[in-house]
């Protein structure tokens, strides 16, 4: 992970290097380490490298950047110009408009890129719309868009001057900010390591706690006990180089000499890779993989560190380049032939003790926000689950009552037996005496109630007098009413 890290520290700083002077050598040349065994003098030979394998500079357009310089590079006007423009010119976008004399085929090829990027943001802010539960919003694209400044929206067809002004611009921007950013995330690094300390000591015993402090301490004193770090840039240290990697005689010590052996690219400039090559030695002499008490992302600050001091003594245009110029007028000044020492990171806390105590406090509000998210969150749960066994009583209320409507609906009841008189099939209710009944002689038995009784037979079907009755049945009837 340490070294995934330096490797995307030292590729940004050369992103950011070949969009300010030469956009396109510090993608294509990689600086190797120093480790040349000369038994003489010579100037090296001004040979082509093979390009390095493909990096990620960090940038979240770091394909489309690479690809782009990558045709750019195949046009011999355009990589012409890119050699022949200084700093403040690209800046103002004067190596952009050179863009209009390229060839066909790679304006073409330029043309492509865009849309296939525009296209890929597109996708990127789609994904987001759904992730944010936005789905079925329409998504204004051209106004999201504008927060892309390496391209033109407005035109997301053709790839044209202002895209690659746009794109120079972004990256530079972009990259320049590396060096603090890096610095901070460090700082942060360093406090959460001295808090995880702090805490775990807390969780200790005091005869523990003892051991654990006096074993930290020990580490402090065996990191510290290191040989002495030559201040880089300055004459002891260039010829501890020229003596150890190089394998030179440090009397005949020549700074043009060793400013061309340590220009790996061959482009008469020490760039920030190159230039960080130069304090492997002395990084060497404080830090040691093998070793407990050495943190490497420490050691990488550690050079951080030295690349920016020697780039504020000697790069005196601010391009973030050193000429050989700037470089042999540095070794002239007081500053390289007598420096003063070099104070390591050990011996310059990279955060305060206000910064810690912020840092702190600021760790504990996390976690005091987190606890009441988690709180909300199991109150939701808790709600939740309530809710649920509210359903499924309901639920299974609703279940056995539709359970006893089909028991109802299978229950099947028996009609009741009929009785025949002579040959009229009457209900055996029906058939029944009506003795209860008050007859129609009865003082009691009113003309309604005789009424109703009709009406009450008409309904059943049955017949209410005995001119009702069918032929033969009348006068078995009427000799009814004439018994005694």
């Amino acid at each position: 992970m340490r070294s995934r890290i330096h490797n995307k520290m030292c590729w940004r700083r050369a992103l950011l290097t070949g969009w300010v002077l030469l956009l396109v050598q510090l993608l294509c040349y990689e600086a190797v380490p120093i480790s040349m065994d000369k038994t003489k003098v010579q100037e090296p030979e001004k040979k082509i490298e093979e390009p390095p394998p493909s990096v990620d500079t960090g940038l979240h357009y770091d394909r489309y950047l690479r690809e782009v310089i990558d045709f750019l590079e195949k046009d011999q006007h355009f990589r012409e110009k890119l050699h022949n423009t200084d700093m403040e010119d690209i800046k103002q976008g004067k190596l952009a408009k050179e863009l209009d004399f390229v060839s066909h085929h790679v304006r073409t090829k330029l043309d492509e890129l865009k849309r296939q990027e525009v296209n890929r943001l597109r996708t990127l802010i789609k994904a987001k719309q759904d992730l944010e539960g936005g789905n079925d919003i329409a998504v204004d694209h051209q106004a999201l868009l504008k927060q892309f400044e390496y391209l033109n929206h407005m035109n997301p067809h053709t790839f044209e001057v202002e895209d690659l002004d746009r794109l120079i611009k972004s990256a530079t921007k972009d990259l320049e900010n590396f060096d603090k950013e890096r610095h901070e995330d460090f700082k942060k690094y360093e406090m959460m390591k001295e808090h995880d300390r702090r805490e775990h000591l807390k969780a200790l015993d005091d005869n523990e706690r003892k051991k654990e402090e006096e074993h930290y301490e020990d580490m402090r004193k065996k990191h510290a006990d290191h040989p002495k770090v030559n201040h880089p840039g300055s004459q002891n240290q260039l010829k501890e180089v020229w003596e150890e990697a190089d394998g030179l005689d440090p009397e005949d010590f020549d700074p043009k000499t060793f400013f061309n052996l340590h220009d790996t690219n061959g482009d008469g400039f020490f760039d920030e890779q190159e230039l960080e090559a130069l304090f492997t030695k002395e990084l060497e002499k404080i830090y040691d993989p093998t070793n407990e008490e050495d943190d490497m992302v420490e050691m990488e600050e550690e050079r951080l560190r030295m690349r920016e001091h020697v780039m504020n003594e000697v790069d005196s245009n601010k391009d973030r380049l050193v000429s050989l110029d700037e470089f042999l007028v540095a070794t002239k000044k007081k500053e390289f032939l007598e420096p003063d020492s070099w104070e390591t990171l050990e011996q310059n806390q990279a955060y305060t003790d206000e910064e810690m105590r912020e840092f702190e406090e600021h760790l504990v509000q996390q976690e005091q926000d987190l606890n009441e998210k988690a709180d909300d969150i199991r109150k939701q749960r808790d709600e939740l689950e309530r809710q649920q066994e509210q359903l499924n009583a309901q639920k299974m209320e609703l279940q056995q009552a539709v359970e006893h409507m089909e028991r109802l609906k299978t229950q099947k009841v028996e009609p009741p037996p009929e009785v025949h008189v002579e040959g009229n099939a009457i209900p055996e209710q029906e058939a029944q005496p009506q003795g209860h009944q008050p007859a129609p002689q009865d003082p009691q038995y009113t003309p309604q109630e005789h009424h109703e009784q009709h009406q009450d037979l008409a309904q059943q079907g049955l017949p209410q007098t005995h001119q009702d009755l069918p032929p033969g049945h009348q006068e078995a009837a009427q000799g009814q009413h004439h018994l005694p």
